[in-house]
């Protein structure tokens, strides 16, 4: 049986908006590095292919736009990408892929920010980039003025239009980023002390990216990461991500809530590869689902308890799972024959959750012949199977 891979989406104290509140949280240790990395190490223990770290322009918020004035739940969190290159020396297998917004960040700096995050890491960097569509965070800036996001607003023409000029310039930034990694060839630096040169100046090369939201000359200033091109991921819930993830991601997370959407979201992801011309290796597609791990009662009687201190019960994007490991391990295989590469899960409390998939679902999809004992290659591509391409701007030099 082929393995299947496992993420892990890690964010503040869990997915539920009270799990800070659970007995065996750490809310004291939120903003620590040494929370992060107890937890990343657990999930490495278990051979785990990646995590994720989520990050927004704006504190957390149940409102549309704009703070909610909560003051029962979680606010702030650390920079995504500078909390992943303080764990990269920390770690030693598992891949770490930040977040960033494309929409009020230039792309010269995500650039070198993933490509520093590879080098610290030895071939294990990914990115994530997500569109920051509310006027809240535009504020933060000064520089866009964005409508108000309202309820129904995703129904509202121009408010359609805006998030499809968001996506657009997320592709083109992730255009930008992927021209930077491979502005330096692989073998740009000589560091010959004899001569006194450092670079070969003539594997350097301009970029020259013309287009309707940036203009980047380059070269960056970083060398090429070591995976060559860092594993780009992208949330997506509709036909638009799923092109803006065909365009220009390896890896796209889906949210299905059943097998029979798992069939019809792969299929719209593939033919939204048709439909951008992508070439080269098919997109892995992961389906994301948030999980609470216990007994049947235990679990559903903590996700309660979470659900009463919060005012309500959680709802979400995804799936929202709550039982054993084995029924967790079902629906897993169950799900992966209708065309899925592999899963991120959403811990719903942290760290009960994070184990409840480390020591309950991996040992049991090992038992299954399902999952990895070891890790079985030294980079984040080479985890998932994926090649290291080659410098778009070699044949220059």
């Amino acid at each position: 049986m082929t393995h299947l891979h496992l993420a892990v989406a890690l964010d503040g104290a869990g997915w539920h908006p009270a799990a800070w509140r659970s007995p065996d949280a750490r809310p004291k240790e939120l903003f620590s590095a040494g929370y992060w990395a107890d937890l990343v190490a657990e999930a490495e223990r278990a051979r785990i292919d990646f995590v994720t770290f989520e990050d927004s322009l704006g504190p957390q918020s149940s409102a549309f736009d704009g703070p909610d004035g909560r003051l029962d739940q979680v606010r702030g969190r650390l920079d995504a990408v500078l909390l992943a290159a303080r764990l990269a020396p920390l770690t030693s297998r598992i891949g770490l892929i930040p977040t960033t917004s494309t929409t009020h960040t230039e792309p010269f700096h995500v650039a070198i920010g993933i490509a520093t995050l590879d080098h610290v890491s030895r071939g294990r960097a990914g990115w994530r980039p997500q569109i920051s569509g509310r006027a809240g965070d535009a504020r933060h800036f000064g520089r866009r003025e964005f409508p108000e996001l309202r309820p129904g607003a995703w129904n509202d023409p121009e408010f359609a239009g805006h998030v499809r000029e968001l996506f657009a310039e997320a592709a083109d930034a992730v255009e930008v980023v992927r021209r930077l990694w491979d502005s330096w060839e692989d073998d740009a630096e000589i560091r010959d002390v004899a001569t006194g040169r450092f670079v070969d100046r003539d594997r350097l090369h301009y970029i020259d990216f013309e287009g309707a939201y940036f203009s980047v000359r380059g070269p960056s200033i970083t060398p090429r990461p070591p995976q060559g091109q860092p594993l780009i991921t992208a949330l997506a819930h509709d036909v638009v991500p799923y092109e803006f993830a065909a365009g220009g991601a390896d890896v796209v997370y889906v949210t299905p809530h059943s097998r029979e959407q798992v069939a019809s979201i792969v299929g719209q992801v593939r033919a939204a590869e048709t439909a951008t011309g992508r070439t080269g290796e098919p997109l892995k597609v992961f389906a994301d689902l948030v999980v609470f791990l216990d007994d049947d009662a235990e679990a559903r009687e903590r996700k309660e308890y979470l659900d009463d201190l919060d005012g309500a019960p959680l709802s979400s994007d995804a799936l929202i799972f709550t039982g054993t490991p084995g029924d967790l391990a079902d629906l897993l295989l169950d799900w992966r024959t209708a065309g899925l590469d592999g899963f991120r899960l959403r811990p719903g409390a942290l760290p009960h959750d994070l184990t409840g998939i480390t020591q309950g679902l991996v040992p049991e999809l090992r038992r299954r012949g399902a999952f990895r004992d070891e890790y079985e290659a030294d980079t984040l591509r080479g985890l998932l199977g994926l090649s290291r391409p080659a410098g778009r701007y070699a044949r220059a030099s």
